[in-house]
C-alpha cells in the first residue's frame, strides 16, 4: 500500500522534505505504527517523530488520533499542534 506522507512546520524541516511516498510494511496498521515505523527511515525522521504525543495527524485531509487505523489511506500529513488567533 502506497502512502503519500506529508510534513509541515518543524516536522517537514527535521525530516528534511515536505512529501515523500513510502510503502509500509503489512504490520503497520494505525498512524501510530506509521510514525514508528517511519522514525527508523532516517535520523531527520527520528528526530522529527521521536515525540509523538507533540504530532498531530490527518488521513486524508480529515485530522485523526494517533490511533486511527490507516485502512485504504492515500495520504496521510503528520504536523505539529495548530495554534490560531
Amino acid at each position: 500500500m502506497a502512502i503519500t506522507m506529508l510534513y509541515f512546520a518543524w516536522v517537514r524541516e527535521r525530516v528534511g522534505t515536505g512529501e515523500e511516498q513510502v510503502e509500509p510494511p503489512a504490520a503497520v496498521r494505525n498512524v501510530a505504527d506509521l510514525i514508528d515505523w517511519l522514525a527508523g527511515r532516517s535520523d531527520g525522521h527520528a528526530a522529527a517523530l521521536a515525540e509523538p504525543a507533540k504530532l498531530r495527524a490527518a488521513i486524508d485531509q480529515r485530522f485523526v488520533p494517533l490511533d486511527a487505523l490507516l485502512g485504504d489511506a492515500r495520504e496521510v500529513a503528520i504536523f505539529p499542534p495548530v495554534t490560531g488567533g
